[in-house]
């Protein structure tokens, strides 16, 4: 089956996010240029091309720093999800500023030059070979090109089809853009006149970017040891490995068989883990193969439904099946092997609805 491409489908979070961060470019932008003159050195002048140039310049950079920062923040307090959700909108924006410091610049340096524009700025400085001097217009390219290929692909279409390891792995690229943005800063501007005010929120940023990574790197490592610790107790009690969480579609089933004749069907539903036995008590209809609807799963055989949080069939039906203990330690799903007596209620298992 071929991927189509789906429009962008606008809800009120996503408009109010996208109004949110336009109205913050647009008055970074506008205090950058109408105001910051008033506070500079009367003795060096800054044109107003170059204060464009360096109003947006700065601002892709400021904005590149958030979006490396809300993940990790995310982590650390789910109070930042909401910043996460749509974080792509927030890329595809930075992209577009970065463009329009890039046409800036090309207007300023190079818009008088005998040749082409791109020849002008890929062959007027070749110093490669030095520090001072080096020519960073390279890294800035490299970060610009890396940031619209990563708008280009932000689309779901993209992510369904290249598929999301493949996806995820382009989108790392976001950090090899980092890194060349803060080489263009570092070998271009913060070699200029000094600028103590930059300077220092570049370096802030750094470590910002590199500490929030670093915090976050150091609690996800704890936690993994803990869930190993867990599941390794957890098997010796005699639970048993049945998946990963991301293995059962929603609404949907995974089949475990724990031997020839008994197989457990562990759901996945609102949010929600529960398991029964596979078989249904009418004629061994396979029940992870039936529909959930409303808590209940249906037998695609004949239509017998049971709660899936204790296997009985609604009243006024007396029909009842086993259940399941299921434990969830990170993403994988542990099951209790024994089964427990048809129509034992089971609390089922939540682990939020957007896993």
């Amino acid at each position: 089956m071929s991927v189509q491409y789906m429009p962008v489908i606008w809800n009120r979070n996503k408009i109010v996010y996208d109004a949110v961060l336009l109205i913050a470019v647009a008055l970074y932008l506008y205090v950058y240029i109408r105001v910051g003159p008033a506070f500079e050195d009367v003795t060096r002048p800054i044109d107003g091309a170059i204060l464009r140039m360096r109003a947006f310049g700065s601002c892709a950079f400021l904005m590149l720093t958030v979006i490396l920062c809300i993940g990790p923040l995310a982590r650390l307090d789910r109070r930042f999800l909401p910043l996460l959700y749509n974080r792509r909108h927030f890329g595809v924006m930075t992209a577009v500023i970065a463009a329009v410091h890039a046409n800036y610049v090309l207007g300023w340096y190079f818009n008088f030059s005998p040749t082409d524009q791109y020849v002008a700025l890929l062959s007027s400085n070749t110093n490669y070979g030095q520090i001072l001097g080096f020519p960073f217009e390279a890294f800035g390219i490299a970060a610009l090109l890396i940031l619209l290929v990563l708008a280009a692909t932000s689309h779901d279409f993209w992510l369904s089809f290249l598929g999301a390891p493949i996806w995820k792995a382009l989108h790392m690229f976001i950090y090899a853009a980092y890194a060349c943005v803060v080489l263009h800063v570092a070998l271009g501007a913060l070699q200029g006149p000094g600028d103590p005010i930059f300077t220092a929120l570049v370096a802030a940023s750094v470590v910002l970017v590199s500490g929030l990574h670093f915090v976050t790197g150091r609690m996800e490592a704890k936690r993994d040891r803990g869930e190993q610790t867990a599941q390794a107790s957890l098997q010796e009690q005699g639970w048993v490995i049945a998946g990963d969480l991301d293995e059962i579609d929603d609404t949907c089933a995974k089949v475990v068989t724990l031997s020839d004749d008994e197989r457990v069907a562990i759901f996945k539903y609102d949010g929600k883990l529960s398991a029964i036995t596979n078989a249904c008590a009418h004629q061994n209809g396979p029940l992870g193969e039936g529909k959930v609807l409303w808590g209940c799963i249906t037998c695609p055989w004949h239509g017998y439904q049971y709660n899936l949080a204790d296997g009985r069939a609604p009243a006024p039906f007396t029909e009842k099946i086993s259940t399941y203990r299921l434990k969830l330690v990170g993403s994988t799903i542990l099951l209790d092997p024994n089964a427990l007596p048809p129509g034992t209620h089971v609390n089922p298992i939540e682990f939020g609805g957007d896993s």
